[in-house]
């Protein structure tokens, strides 16, 4: 299984890879009268990595919310 995993892993750094080489072209991103110019692929890496840190904070959050649910009960 370890094989299969560290395929996949190897996938998606290649994917990632030809990724940020086909979009390096700037875009512009506006939020709350704010604006930027990135290239696209800074703005997608900025975008995973906040996502990845919101969604493991929040599935960390919701378990030891259920572990404590069930701590509370004799």
């Amino acid at each position: 299984m370890r094989w299969v995993y560290l395929t996949l892993v190897v996938l998606f750094v290649v994917a990632t890879i030809i990724f940020i080489f086909q979009n390096v072209e700037a875009v512009t991103m506006s939020f709350l009268g704010l604006s930027i110019r990135v290239p696209l692929a800074v703005l997608a890496a900025v975008a995973y990595i906040l996502g990845a840190v919101t969604g493991g904070s929040l599935f960390a959050l919701l378990r030891k919310s259920v572990q404590g649910s069930r701590a509370v009960r004799p």
